[in-house]
């Protein structure tokens, strides 16, 4: 080893002691010809002095160091006086007497600096990734997200668990995102897919017999991004046979309870709270609340119908929903030109307009108060619990728009109000979903999550006469809004699964060309069973506090998909192209 410490561990205790350290240039700093540096790696930064005394070429080489060169040095732990010690770092209380310096490499002028205070744009930082991940932040990410797989692997390894890994070639079974194709040389015209997930093969596993299967799991899908979302993800992929649903929640509610003891040193009540679809959408307008807070949806359409305000009437005449919220002590908080704004914010959820009301001490203040009688105001100021001071919102339109717009405000005026703690960790589940949704484009049921979930069994009979009623035995762990989890118990019953793609279109002649594998496993004595998948990069970003999936992930993709470090995707050579009988056809740009 070409040290024998790193920048992070020494202490007061080893004072006197003769260590070698490696690391980068992080700060250098000239005092009246004594060089002082922060030398840093990934464990931390420790301070190294240069006194002249010690020679000049000695001291000329120190006074030449610059930020990121890499470097050796040699000398004595030596404890700092009380007035130079730094409280903001572990190895503050002592610094290295250098007596020998040996760089290692120099580094060209970084277009940033890792440990600056403001960082240049994330195009700039993706295109130097080498540099960026130098930065503290980013190491603690990527420290975690260890950490996390290392917890995962202990809790599964202690419960009798395999760790087995599924192909990264296999057949493109189109189902929600689309697919990465691979061509293949030897089979010309033919193509492998990237997996979306190990879905299939994992239920061939417990066909197989491997009743209790995980893997820490690549996935692609080439779909549109957003800030919690990548082309190419990991997720801690689980399989058990002989199980129902409970069985599944029960154990993922103990790998969570491990890792927010070992990450966050916290105890974790169990089981963790179960909400079904209904009450959630009910509730909060969503299915991935936060559940840091409160702010639940109230529905008034009853009284709409009654007052003098013709949108309110109206909606209500026609079979819509008019629902609100409470955002308490808000009342002062946002001015006309503020509602103005957020009355443009849920005009993208479909939402035509947002009223409002302040409560003070007489009623409901508003343009629009003079439409609703005392009564009527008394009856949505208890509806809504509210008090003087509180700001009450409203939308009125069809149920659909009044549960994605007002989600949306609560989430907006959640994080404008500071009404949790960014730093809670709320986890819940929510069960019950939906079997199916009517896709009124193309007049058709298509699968809520896919087409190989169980359906409850209360609703198996409706599956022909009202397959929207069907519930399915599918299941999503919530993490302070974000949908961290989701699985299901899979069909096991050949007849059963082509019951659900009849449903869907899917004719048995093309369901055999498509999943024709599976199902021929589902006739040889297939076991009841049931898995889920969690997020591994969105666990690391929620565990972090981050807002955006990139900063956890140590090589990833812009929101185009490209990779700005490697300039990936690139055009290949046209012999590539030859080899895989591939001829482009891309329109020019307009």
């Amino acid at each position: 080893m070409l040290r024998t410490r790193t920048c992070g561990e020494l202490r007061v205790e080893q004072a006197g002691e003769t260590a070698t350290l490696c690391g980068w240039v992080d700060s250098w700093r000239d005092h009246g010809g004594v060089v002082f540096i922060d030398l840093r790696d990934r464990y931390g930064k420790t301070q190294v002095v240069f006194h002249p005394e010690v020679g000049d070429d000695f001291h000329e080489k120190s006074r030449t160091l610059r930020n990121e060169d890499v470097i050796k040095v040699i000398g004595t732990v030596t404890e700092r006086g009380k007035d130079a010690i730094n409280p903001k770092i572990e190895t503050g209380k002592i610094e290295i007497k250098v007596s020998e310096l040996e760089v290692l490499n120099k580094s060209l002028t970084p277009p940033f600096e890792p440990g600056a205070m403001e960082l240049p744009g994330e195009e700039l930082r993706l295109k130097h990734r080498f540099l960026d991940l130098r930065r503290q932040n980013l190491q603690q990410a990527m420290v975690l997200r260890h950490k996390i797989c290392q917890i995962t692997r202990d809790y599964f390894n202690n419960l009798d668990f395999l760790e087995i890994e599924t192909p990264m070639l296999g057949r493109s079974t189109p189902e929600g995102a689309r697919d990465y194709l691979v061509p293949s040389r030897v089979h010309p015209g033919s193509f492998y897919a990237l997996p979306q997930s190990p879905q299939i093969y994992k239920q061939i596993l417990m066909i197989a017999g491997y009743d209790r299967y995980y893997q820490i799991a690549r996935c692609f899908r080439d779909e549109d991004l957003r800030a919690d979302r990548q082309p190419e993800f990991t997720q801690i992929d689980l399989e058990m046979a002989f199980v129902d649903q409970e069985d599944i929640l029960t154990l993922v509610d103990g790998l969570m309870s491990a890792m927010i003891k070992g990450i966050k040193g916290q105890d974790v009540s169990l089981p963790l709270p179960r909400y079904t679809h209904a009450e959630v959408m009910e509730k909060y307008g969503n299915d991935k609340p936060d559940l840091r807070f409160g702010m639940e949806l109230v529905e008034i359409t009853a009284l709409g119908a009654e007052c003098d305000f013709g949108v309110f009437k109206n909606v209500a005449s026609s079979g819509g929903r008019i629902r609100g919220l409470n955002a308490k002590g808000a009342a002062t908080k946002y001015s006309r030109k503020d509602i103005d704004g957020l009355t443009a914010f849920v005009g993208d959820y479909g939402a035509k307009g947002l009223a409002f009301f302040r409560v003070n001490e007489e009623g409901l203040d508003s343009p629009i108060a003079k439409f609703f009688s005392a009564d009527h105001q008394q009856t949505i100021i208890k509806s809504l619990d509210a008090e003087p001071g509180d700001l009450l919102f409203f939308v009125a339109d069809k149920g659909s728009v009044t549960s994605a717009a007002l989600a949306a405000l609560r989430g907006r005026l959640g994080k404008e109000l500071e009404l949790y703690d960014p730093n809670e960790f709320k986890c819940a589940w929510v069960v019950d979903f939906p079997m199916f949704h009517h896709n009124e484009d193309e007049k058709r049921w298509d699968a809520e999550h896919h087409p190989f979930c169980q359906p409850n069994d209360d609703d198996v009979e409706k599956l022909k006469s009202s397959p929207g009623e069907v519930r399915a035995k599918a299941y999503d762990l919530i993490i302070n809004g974000y949908e961290s989890a989701s699985g299901s118990v899979r069909i096991h019953s050949p007849k059963i699964q082509q019951q659900i793609f009849d449903l869907l279109g899917i004719a048995e002649e093309e369901a055999e060309a498509r999943f024709g594998f599976l199902l021929e496993a589902l006739r040889y004595g297939a076991p009841p069973h049931a898995g889920v998948a969690l997020g591994l990069d969105r666990l690391v970003m929620l565990f972090l506090g981050h807002e955006n999936i990139r900063d956890v992930i140590a090589f990833p993709k812009t929101q185009k998909a490209s990779d700005l470090l490697s300039g990936a995707p690139a055009e290949v050579d046209a012999k590539q192209l030859r080899d895989l009988f591939i001829k482009t056809d891309v329109p020019p740009m307009k």
